[in-house]
């Protein structure tokens, strides 16, 4: 066994472009989890110019240069990125509100329909089991209200990180797409001069952030717009809010359409009770989950995702602990990342074989 390992070992790690790639990724990795903190606006710039480098590509083929084709991009973005938070921000903080108003209401129609259990189905439900249902329900509630009361207070600290990022981000991506050539040269010349291992797997990784990037800020807007259409047509209450959760719900793979399905259902079932509107809001939510996992998905990630949905999942769930939203948001990115390191590594020649005939 031993000598397994160390015959394993040797194949290995005995390629100092490995040991480059490995400890390249173990100090990108360590300075995530420790500083991710300090390190979110770059974060959400890099995002961002992932994002708008498409564009800034698009006007450099028409002939701009690449300084005022960022300039285009970058200010187009943020003008349009304005306009609509000025009229979906009002609207989501008028609907929120409304919800909130509503939940005592909604809590007790809940605990109406809840009491009727025992005598629908009696020895199978009790007048019991119902009642620490409903305490425990309260219970959440309270805790809920206590963490918007905190929330609220913590809003000033809150504000003045928002105008960080509102300065800070926006002269990042600038500067990022402007002078895109300068600083990965700038980052390359950190690099060792045997580096043919870490550029391959920056290349095919390069071009599948990008997509991906690009494909889930179209997915969370058709997704979202979609959803709200919908929402609206039916009547149902808070439709935006509730569109712009389903929208944002698509940035946990698979979970998060099964955790949103929740709140739609609720709204619709307090609103409509057991009718036939109910039954169509939610057959046509089901609709657009199902185009979206089985259209949209495919259509927009093609060439960013080659993982199996197993993957998928544990990639959520281990880089989302590690790293919190950031790890959730780049969980298929860093997957895809393991898997093309992996893949590099077990197919490179090994510098030490022998040539076979």
């Amino acid at each position: 066994m031993l000598d397994w390992l160390k015959k394993w070992y040797t194949n290995k790690f005995s390629d100092p472009q490995v040991v480059t790639l490995f400890l390249l990724l173990l100090i990108g990795f360590l300075a995530i989890y420790w500083l991710s903190g300090i390190l979110a606006p770059v974060l959400v710039a890099i995002a961002f110019a992932y994002l708008l480098e498409w564009p800034v590509m698009r006007l450099g083929k028409l002939g701009l240069s690449r300084g005022v084709s960022t300039i285009a991009v970058v200010a187009g973005f943020l003008g349009l990125a304005t306009l609509i938070l000025m009229w979906i921000i009002p609207i989501f903080w008028y609907q929120g509100r409304n919800l909130l108003r509503d939940l005592p209401q909604m809590i007790e129609q809940g605990r109406a329909y809840m009491l009727e259990l025992p005598e629908n189905f009696p020895g199978i439900v009790s007048v019991e089991q119902i009642n620490i249902l409903m305490h425990s329900v309260d219970e959440r509630v309270m805790t809920f209200g206590r963490n918007m009361l905190e929330l609220s207070l913590a809003s000033i600290v809150d504000l003045v990180a928002l105008l960080i990022y509102l300065v800070l981000v926006p002269l990042m991506v600038f500067f990022m797409l402007k002078d895109k050539t300068q600083l990965s040269a700038s980052f390359v010349q950190w690099l060792p001069t045997e580096r043919k291992l870490i550029t391959q797997v920056w290349h095919e990784m390069n071009t599948q952030i990008m997509n991906y990037i690009r494909g889930k800020i179209l997915e969370i807007l058709i997704v979202g717009t979609v959803s709200y259409a919908v929402f609206a047509l039916f009547g149902l209450n808070y439709p935006l809010l509730l569109g712009v959760l389903v929208g944002l719900s698509v940035l946990i793979p698979y979970v998060g359409a099964a955790v949103v399905t929740l709140p739609v259902a609720l709204v619709a079932f307090f609103q409509w009770g057991p009718t036939a509107e109910f039954g169509y809001l939610m057959l046509a939510y089901g609709i657009i989950q199902a185009l979206d996992g089985n259209l949209l998905v495919p259509l927009l990630f093609s060439e960013a995702v080659d993982l199996n949905p197993v993957f998928i999942i544990i990639a959520v769930l281990f880089f989302g602990g590690l790293f919190g939203f950031w790890g959730i948001f780049f969980a298929i990115p860093l997957a895809s990342l393991v898997k093309a390191t992996v893949n590099a590594w077990s197919t490179r020649v090994h510098p030490y074989s022998e040539p076979t005939d």
